[in-house]
């Protein structure tokens, strides 16, 4: 079974256990977060899509911890203006082990 869910403006694909890299939220207090924003939701039974989102259906996890993503570097030029600008970015990222996908028949 696989889920579209989506978090922080982006999509992801996720299956149980799978470990994936989101933007940074905060969870409960014992660690585990819901997403209840599933897109689609496929299975044994065939694929069920929402509009905008499935009802009754929720993907669960749990937070394994907080990370940097890679390092940007962002650089501006004009040619023959003497107009140079460096600047970075790091995004902070969150590390969750999704566990059940949850659909309500």
């Amino acid at each position: 079974m696989y889920a579209v869910i989506e978090t922080g403006g982006k999509q992801y694909r996720v299956e149980p256990g799978q470990i994936i890299d989101i933007e940074l939220l905060e969870g409960g207090d014992d660690g585990t977060v819901s997403f209840p924003r599933v897109l689609l939701v496929g299975s044994d039974q065939g694929v069920r899509i929402g509009d905008p989102v499935v009802s009754g259906a929720t993907v669960s996890g749990v937070l394994l911890g907080a990370r940097r993503g890679p390092k940007i570097r962002i650089f501006k030029k004009k040619r023959r203006k003497g107009y140079r600008r460096t600047n970075g970015h790091r995004q902070d990222l969150q590390q969750v082990r999704i566990g059940e996908i949850a659909l309500d028949a």
